[in-house]
């Protein structure tokens, strides 16, 4: 027995919801998902270890891996996919629409899919008789919608160590070799209410918050002037007020007011550096009004993903793509996963402008060359095939 035709198994990953959230009301176990990879895994011959997360019960990754000895290539993904509007789909989310040649479904890019095109270019190999000579590994995560929990733990995997490691996050096949962290953070101004009519009774919490965003303002342009990568699109840290709410009524001094912000480090500006630059804009306002500012994260932060150009994973990417690495703003699992001491790149099918999209879809066109692309992947880091066809 093997594992399913390709879009059979697109349908089945897609049919399987596995929304990971911040809400409680919203966040799903992904153990569906799990179940379904692991049976295919296995009728392909591999050893397939499931285990629940510490930090997220019911929440689960998987670790399938075929042949012995060190070293040899890792192919993770993400199982979970970001909520969905439904007022906002054409289309139902859990099932996979064929409409003027897309997929569409939740997770069709980003990114279940990725396993479908993985599980078929080994059974390609394996029908065309290659012989493999290095272990491949399949690592299906939880959670990193959300908190990355999945791949935070997969780092802490002693007995782990790939030579190198593929992340299948929508890239149209373009080989990424860094990208920018992320760091969601709220601050919380807790002021006095009263009545309006009194403003010295009390402290107004939106006033304050008014003077903290001056201050990030500045922050804001600090980043912007005194760091920069050329190989980003945007070359310097971003800094976003993303959301705000204080107050209850017109007539009442506010009392509590918090802003939601996100930044974007660039390789070699830590978090911890970030975090300080943060705590220092907002010192003189924690001052002026004492213990009313709280700067809190709202997940923990992740870390940039650096890479280099000249690294031996990145250059055959480069040679099967025939497309140059990049660097992009948005962030993945690979700082985490790249702690297991292996070379890193993300690269796969789809392409990132579809990913948290209502009507998210694979164009098809792009599942022939992407799986070619896929498959000679494989086959030159695993395979003893000088050519997969």
């Amino acid at each position: 027995m093997t594992a399913p035709a390709f879009i059979n198994m697109y349908q089945q990953l897609i049919a399987e919801p596995s929304i990971s959230a911040l809400d409680p009301q919203l966040n799903m176990s992904n153990y569906s998902t799990i179940e379904l990879l692991a049976a295919w895994c296995e009728n392909l011959g591999f050893q397939v270890e499931i285990t629940e997360l510490d930090s997220a019960p019911g929440k689960f990754n998987l670790l399938a891996k075929r042949g012995e000895g060190e070293g040899g290539l890792m192919l993770a993904g993400h199982t979970d996919t970001v909520p969905f509007d439904d007022s906002r789909w054409s289309y139902d989310p859990f099932k996979l629409s064929e409409v003027d040649n897309k997929l569409y479904g939740l997770g069709s890019i980003d990114m279940k899919g990725f396993f479908a095109f993985v599980i078929e270019a080994i059974k390609q190999l394996d029908t065309q008789g290659a012989k493999q000579a290095k272990p491949i590994m399949i690592l299906a995560t939880a959670d990193e919608e959300t908190t990355m929990a999945g791949a935070q733990e997969v780092a802490k995997h002693q007995s782990l160590k790939p030579e190198f490691c593929v992340i299948g996050e929508p890239t149209d096949m373009v080989p990424v070799f860094t990208h920018k962290g992320h760091m969601s953070t709220a601050i919380r101004v807790t002021g006095r209410s009263g009545h309006s009519s009194d403003p010295a009774r009390g402290l107004n919490a939106i006033e304050v918050m008014h003077k903290i965003i001056a201050k990030l303002l500045q922050l804001k342009d600090t980043l912007k002037n005194k760091y920069s990568i050329e190989h980003f699109a945007i070359p310097y840290p971003t800094l976003n007020l993303g959301h705000i709410h204080g107050g209850d009524n017109a007539n009442r001094i506010c009392g509590c007011c918090e802003l939601h912000l996100d930044i974007r480090p660039l390789p070699g500006l830590s978090i911890q550096e970030l975090q300080l630059l943060l705590l220092e804009a907002v010192k003189p306002i924690n001052d002026e009004y004492p213990n009313s500012v709280a700067v809190i994260d709202l997940h923990d932060p992740i870390p940039a993903f650096t890479g280099t150009t000249d690294s031996a994973l990145v250059k055959l990417a480069e040679a099967v793509s025939g497309e140059q690495a990049i660097a992009v703003n948005y962030c993945t699992e690979a700082p985490f996963l790249q702690q297991l001491g292996c070379e890193t790149i993300v690269m796969g099918p789809g392409s990132i402008e579809q990913a948290h999209q209502p009507d998210e879809f694979l164009a098809m066109e792009k599942i022939k060359p992407s799986q070619e692309k896929i498959t000679q992947l494989i086959n030159e880091l695993c395979f003893k095939t000088k050519k997969a066809t």
